[in-house]
Formats: structure tokens, sequence, C-alpha cells
């Protein structure tokens, strides 16, 4: 058995033996075993001519790798960040072509460095999009239709001078960030992206953010319950250097907590403001960074946002795990849509907006609301019903509903609904499932025992719904938020997946006209979004835009001969 071992040891080929065997010249490298068991004998000039073509194989072939590695680096390097599925998939080269360039890779990044960070493998990507169904009737077929991507693909493109600041900045040791991020899942995943940047910002290095116990769900989760902490040191190694906790000197003494910061600062003011208390103290604590950071910033900043949103902050395995299984009991089934409802309690007490139950609902989110005016957000002198005209509430049920029919999806169409537990219970979503019966949420997707590792764990149960929303075919927010911002850049950043923007404030006048048909109504709605349906619209002359919502063009560009470079 030792021996066997040995044998077996000395007979382990090499990177570029396994890539030779690919070729017609894979016969050269048997092994004397193999030809023995076949019983074949070779002729001395037949020896020598194929000895004579092996060695000049070994030497010719890497020339033609490296020539088209040249030839693809060339063609790609402004893209340093490129789905290699997309590329290959979409490419006109011949099969061989790329059997050879998937042997390329795989070979390199097993031979490569472990902990360096490939971007192009650590995007959470969704499911394949399905195509559309046969049998349609023309608005159904538009309904599905994904949008056009206009040839944007991700792409990271740091400058010279940023590449050259990371290698001082990674090796910070002296000067420590702590950020405290609250909110609810989405809310505190802007926040950790800010945090990120503004470490960059002050040359810092950045602990791994807290989480503060949301004081609505009572969830204590740690950052490590949520996200991949190691995952989130290494895919920032070049940007900024991350650690899990403070060393002990700084432990031992009492530092203030920071929470007066204007909103719209600029680097400029980061750096001014807190640069010296940094190298004074050696420590900075942030809290209330909530939309605090401008949304126009340098490039490479913006840049540094997309790879912290889209790349850095995946979610830990247990989350991961169950939120793919989920998406793909739904994927597998056909096409299907994701609706974000916003029909929680303390939504219709922040909105100022009524529920859509009855009085009695109204009423009790009324009084609720008196008792705690700070919950109360947006402009405080509008009436409940110049808020709903303005846009400012959520879609109910009902009106969901209503907006998906309009827009050409049939009675049959699956939906997925995300969200917290329904202010109302199962009554709240009673008009949705009489138009659309074949609707699902985590709790039905999932099978006994499941979800128990999350109970009470609001934070987790927003990242199951996060992933089987980014695998559907169609998503659909009810209300704005940080939900639907991160999911309408998600999916542009991950293929352009369809997004549907609801525009409250033009369809709600039509939903009150009583003498409209519902085919008038239908061509209506479809007119009214035909242009807010996903398409690559660009975040440039905008300022309130995020770009983690709008991804164009500072983390997206165009690359029309990326396709055929690999042929």
């Amino acid at each position: 058995m030792a021996r066997s071992r040995i044998m077996n040891t000395k007979l382990n080929p090499s990177p570029f033996l396994n890539l030779l065997s690919l070729t017609p010249f894979s016969s050269l490298i048997s092994t004397p075993k193999k030809i023995h068991k076949t019983k074949k004998l070779l002729l001395p000039s037949t020896s020598i001519s194929l000895l004579f073509v092996s060695l000049l194989s070994f030497f010719v072939f890497p020339v033609i790798i490296i020539l088209g590695t040249i030839k693809v680096s060339q063609s790609s390097s402004s893209c340093s960040v490129c789905s290699p599925a997309t590329s290959l998939s979409s490419s006109s080269s011949s099969p061989s072509s790329r059997m050879l360039l998937a042997s390329l890779s795989a070979i390199f990044s097993d031979y490569g460095d472990e902990d360096k960070p490939r971007l192009s493998v650590s995007e959470m990507v969704p499911l394949p999009a399905h195509g559309i169904p046969s049998n349609l009737s023309q608005e159904e077929i538009e309904f599905w239709k994904q949008p056009d991507n206009e040839g944007y693909q991700p792409c990271l493109d740091f400058s010279i001078r940023y590449r050259k600041e990371s290698s001082v900045i990674s090796r910070e040791n002296k000067r420590f960030l702590v950020v405290v991020a609250s909110g609810g899942l989405n809310q505190q995943r802007n926040q950790i992206v800010d945090a990120v940047v503004i470490a960059r910002i002050l040359k810092a290095v950045l602990v791994v953010p807290i989480l503060q116990v949301n004081i609505i769900w009572g969830d204590e989760s740690e950052f490590s319950d949520i996200f991949d902490v190691e995952h989130f040191k290494r895919t920032l190694l070049a940007d900024v250097r991350v650690v899990s906790s403070l060393p002990f000197k700084h432990l031992i003494s009492r530092q203030s907590v920071e929470t007066q910061i204007p909103f719209d600062v600029s680097p400029l003011w980061i750096r001014t403001r807190f640069s010296k208390q940094l190298n004074e103290e050696g420590i900075l604590v942030l809290k209330g960074l909530d939309s605090k950071l401008a949304k126009n910033l340098p490039s490479d900043l913006q840049k540094l946002r997309c790879k912290v949103a889209f790349h850095a902050l995946r979610f830990a395995a247990p989350i991961r795990d169950l939120g793919n299984r989920l998406a793909r009991r739904m994927w597998i089934e056909g096409p299907y849509i994701a609706i974000h409802l916003r029909l929680e309690k303390d939504v219709w007490i922040r909105t100022g907006c009524q529920t859509g139950l009855g009085p009695q609902f109204d009423r009790m989110i009324s009084e609720e609301r008196s008792t705690r005016p700070e919950y109360l957000t947006g402009r405080l002198n509008m009436s409940y019903p110049q808020r709903r005209l303005a846009g400012l509430c959520p879609l109910n049920a009902f009106e969901v509903a209503r907006l998906l029919k309009a827009l050409g999806a049939s009675r049959d169409a699956r939906v997925y609904v995300a969200g917290g537990e329904p202010y109302g219970g199962s009554d709240a979503l009673k008009p949705l499932i009489r138009e659309y019966p074949n609707m699902f949420t985590k709790q039905t997707l999932a099978r006994e025992g499941e979800l128990l590792p999350f109970f009470n764990r609001s934070s987790a149960l927003a990242a199951l719904d996060y992933i089987v929303s980014l695998s559907s075919d169609v998503f659909l927010p009810s209300h704005g938020g940080n939900m639907g911002r991160a999911m309408q850049g998600h999916r542009a950043y991950s293929g352009h997946r369809k997004y549907i923007k609801p525009n409250k404030r033009m369809m709600l006048p039509f939903f009150e006209e009583k003498s409209i048909s519902e085919a008038e109504l239908g061509s209506v709605i479809r007119k009214m979004h035909e242009k807010s349906q996903g398409q690559a619209e660009p975040r440039t002359g905008k300022r309130d835009r995020d770009v983690i919502a709008y991804p164009v063009p500072e983390c997206m560009c165009k690359h029309p001969s990326f396709s055929s470079s690999f042929s």
C-alpha cells in the first residue's frame, strides 16, 4: 500500500501535462504502464518521430498559450471585473477553445495565491433568467421580457493612484475606525458600505462593524451571524485593512462616540473633521452614518462602494445555503415574480398612511403614531390623501394585484412575497392571493425545521428574502426604501434582470377612476412603466442617486469587443 502511494505521487502530472492532455498530443504523455497493457509496440523510427513532436510541442505550446493570454489581457484590460460565465457563453470561439480557457483558468486558480481575492468569482450572482414561456399573449410576453443591458458589464477598474495608495493603506496598524450600524438589514448594508469608504478616506484600519440591536424587531445578531467575515476581509485586502477586534490597548480606554454627522459630507469634510482625532487617539467611533456620506464621490470611491455591496458583503454560509435552496425551489418550476411587500406595522406608522384594512386597523395605527411621533418620517404637514397621491405611501396588496394585472402578469403567474409579517396577518394578503393564488413566502417554501435557526432574527430572514428575490425573473417593490434600491442595483450589476419601479404618483389617480375599463387601464399602466423596467439607466447628472442603485457608469461599462477577445 505504501509503495502504491509512492508510485501515485511520482506519476502525478504537472499542470502543464494536464493542459497538454487536452490536445491532440495527449497520446505522447501516456504512461509506459498504459502502453504495456494495450500490448502495442512502436517502431524505432516512429518513436523518434513522436519524441521529436513531443519535444517540439513542449516548447511551442507554451508560446501559443502566452500569446493567447496576451491577446485576452489586451482586449479585456479595461474591465477588471467580468463574469466568466457570461463572457465564455457569448464567445464565438469553438468549444475546444472554450475548454482550453476553462482549463487554463482552473489551473491558474488552483496554483495561485489562495488569499488573493478574485472579484469575478466573489459576486453573489442569481440563478439564470428563464426564457419566455410559449403560447403567451403579447402583454404577457412583454411582462416577462428582460431589459436590454446595452452592452454594460461589471467593471471595477481602479486608477493607478488608488492602487499605489493601497500598498500603504493595507499595512496600517495604528489608527482604527469603529462603526456602529443601525436599522434593518439593507440599512445596515448601506452603512457598512460607507464605513469601508470612510476607512479608506482616513487611511485607517476598519474594525468589523458592530450591528446595533434593532429597537423594533429586537434582533441581536452580530456581523458574523449575517455576513461572511473572512470573505469580507479577503475581498477588501487591496482597499482597507479589516480586523475582527481592537487591540487590547484600545479596549481599556473610554472613547467618545461621534454621532453629529451632517448629511452629504464629502471626503474633504471627513478628513478635516476626524484626521487629527484619529492621529492623536488612534481610534474613532462613528454612529448614525445612515445616508450621511455624499452620493457623489470620486470615481475610485464609487467603485469601492460597488465592490463592498456586490462582492464583499456576502451572506454567512447558513443563510446562503438555505437562501439558495429556497431560490431553487422557486426557480425550478419556471419564471417567477418577487414582490417586496411593505405591509409591516412600523411601515404604516412611519409613513403616516392608512393600511386599507378598514377603520379599526387604521385607528390603532393612528393612536400608536400619536404616542411615538418620532417614528413619523417625511412631510409632517401633509394629510393621508395628500401623502398617497404624492406617492409617499406603500402599495397595499389590492393595489399590487391591480398593478401586476395591468402590466400583463397572468393569473397563473408564480409570485414570491418578500417582507416581514404584514400588519393584519393573512387578511392583509387576501386581495393579492385572490388574483394570484400561486403565491409563496419563505415560510411556505421552507421545510420543517429549516427556519428554526433564524427564529426572531429579522436580518437573517430579510437576507433569505434578498437571495430569493435576486434570482426572480421580475422584481417589484411596493414601496421605495433600502431593499428596493439594493435590489435595483444588484439586479443591474448581475445582468440587468427586470426591475419594475411603480410610478405611484401617476398611476394612483387612474386606480381611482371608476369609468376606465381594465383594458384601458392596462394600456395606460404599461405605457407609464415601459421606460422604468430595469434598463441600464445611468446615474450621471442625478446628484441624489446612489451608485448602489445606479451602478452605471461608475461600476459598469460597455465592452463590445469583450466577447470576441477569446477567439
